[in-house]
């Protein structure tokens, strides 16, 4: 049988009012861009389709119009359920609005939660998000006042408790690839991720829906090498081919880099190094953490920094860095292009990254640091009006054997200046992130204590860490006031170590600090 080709204006037609859609993609990686534009247009032009129910796993967007936020409008969407809800600005206004229903689950469960709906279950069993704002005794994953459904629930089993998130019950999947042939079997040579494609497809086919992938271009069949098909064509329904480049940007940044395929020959030149910011003081200081051998995750922000800063030390071969949706080693990359890592040596689907990070498969884990309070919870998914969601924060943060949260002391115009082996601080950030309660709980200190997890928060003129009573401080900046720039910034006094040492002076001197990495004793073992 033949594979359906459509217009993107065509495929969109086949979307109805009420219909159930996942959203495949990551940022701006694998997202139909063409087809959902189509589908925006489409409702603006007639009214439908309407009152759909949006899924997506992680963060789709741009920050402004492009992928989810093409769907964003009074009366076409009446519920959403995601990840990431930080790159969909219009969709914000209308949970904010109460004009749909939403809810902000860990991106991994809901990866998960694609695959084992496919399966025939009735939801996905898991530890993730005890003690969070996800969990149904403080907020159940509800992001505002119309959403009343509850979606999961506290099950017990042999004395431990889990939450248990429902099954998704989706009749449409909006996915791409890079290929297809007469018979819609998907390869993904361009693209650089896979993200849980197959786990969406099979869905929404199990469920007797509609799954539309978008490609580059077709082939006839048995032109596929069938190792390299990722979506097979039973999975399929039709196939749009993008007409332009835009419409099929391997990141919301580039066209196409090869590099995010492991194609090419990888550059020996040396990068020019980053300007001594406190982002690079933090980076700088969370590297000196790193241990030889040690499996990573870095996160979007202050994390994405320490990847330069192990080029610039010449240790970067010594660890090996994974991004969540799936690619291991190489070097990730940062903003729009967060995802996609240059020569990596495997990608793996979504869901099996977080298979792999749930059960305990990180090492070493570098978070940001947006909000933390005197217990030592963080918040880094809602701020006031702004829904950022969690992302894979809380799969990374509850299961990696170290956690390091990474940002700046103060939010705001901060300024500092450095170079010498001091820090001054020239103006401070208006907005105090060390306060007595956070808004949201999207890191749950009490889970961590009860695991007996090692946390240090990292920050460019004090390190704590977490301990019983909250949090102590361990280290500050040479040059830094602890009364004047530390305590005084914070909203709590926080314990202050018998031992307070200063940070390393290497850090603060704008030249290469001479970094080695420590053997991680535990992994050898």
């Amino acid at each position: 049988m033949q594979v359906q080709v459509l217009s993107a204006k065509q495929a969109a037609a086949l979307i109805g009012d009420e219909d159930k859609v996942i959203l495949g993609g990551f940022i701006g990686a694998v997202v139909p861009e063409a087809v959902e534009r189509a589908i925006g247009e489409r409702f603006l032009e007639t009214g439908h389709p309407a009152n759909l129910e949006l899924y997506f796993s992680a963060g789709q967007g741009d920050g402004k119009t492009k992928a989810n936020n093409h769907l964003a409008h009074p009366g076409m969407v009446k519920m959403a359920l995601g990840g990431h809800w930080g790159l969909i600005p219009r969709l914000q206004h209308l949970a904010n609005n109460e004009q749909i229903a939403g809810y902000n689950f860990p991106q991994g469960v809901i990866a998960q939660l694609f695959r084992d709906s496919a399966a025939g279950k009735p939801g996905t069993l898991s530890h993730v998000g005890l003690g969070t704002f996800v969990d149904p005794r403080v907020e159940g994953g509800k992001i505002n006042k119309s959403t009343t459904q509850d979606r999961v629930s506290v099950l017990e089993i042999k004395g431990k408790e889990y939450l248990f998130y429902d099954r998704l019950d989706a009749n449409v999947a909006l996915l791409r690839g890079t290929t297809a042939d007469e018979s819609g079997n998907i390869t993904m040579e361009d693209e650089c991720l896979f993200c849980e494609n197959l786990a969406a497809a099979q869905l929404v086919t199990n469920m007797g829906g509609t799954v539309i992938v978008q490609v580059k271009r077709m082939v006839k069949n048995g032109e596929l090498d069938p190792q390299q098909v990722r979506i097979p064509g039973i999975f399929v329904n039709a196939v749009v081919i993008a007409e332009t480049e835009e419409d099929h940007m391997q990141t919301f940044a580039e066209v196409m880099n090869h590099e995010y395929c492991g194609r090419g020959q990888q550059q020996q030149t040396k990068k020019t190094s980053r300007v001594l910011d406190a982002k690079k003081i933090i980076a700088r200081r969370a590297a000196l953490e790193l241990t030889q051998g040690a499996v990573l995750n870095y996160g979007i922000g202050a994390p994405e920094v320490i990847a330069e800063v192990t080029d610039e030390e010449g240790v970067t071969e010594l660890v090996k860095a994974t991004v969540e949706p799936g690619a291991i080693g190489g070097t990730p990359a940062g903003g729009l292009s967060f995802g996609a890592t240059a020569f990596p040596e495997a990608i793996i689907t979504q869901d099996q990254m977080f298979d792999f990070y749930d059960g305990g498969g990180i090492d070493q884990a570098f978070l940001g640091l947006a909000e933390c309070d005197q217990k030592g919870d963080l918040n880094v998914s809602k701020f006031g009006p702004k829904i950022a969601g969690c992302g894979g924060f809380i799969n990374i943060t509850q299961n990696a054997k170290q956690v390091f949260f990474c940002g700046t002391f103060t939010a705001g115009k901060l300024q500092i200046s450095s170079g010498d082996g001091q820090l001054t601080i020239i103006e401070d950030g208006h907005i105090r992130k060390f306060i007595n309660q956070v808004q949201q709980i999207t890191f749950s200190s009490d889970t961590a204590r009860a695991n007996h997890k090692p946390v240090l928060y990292i920050t460019e003129r004090a390190v704590f860490r977490l301990v019983d009573a909250g949090l102590e401080l361990i280290e500050i900046a040479p040059g830094i006031d602890l009364a004047r720039d530390v305590l005084d910034q914070m909203e709590f006094m926080p314990l202050i170590s018998d031992q307070l040492k200063m940070m390393d002076e290497r850090i603060f001197i704008d030249k290469p600090m001479g970094l080695t990495l420590a053997h991680s004793t535990e992994r050898a073992a």
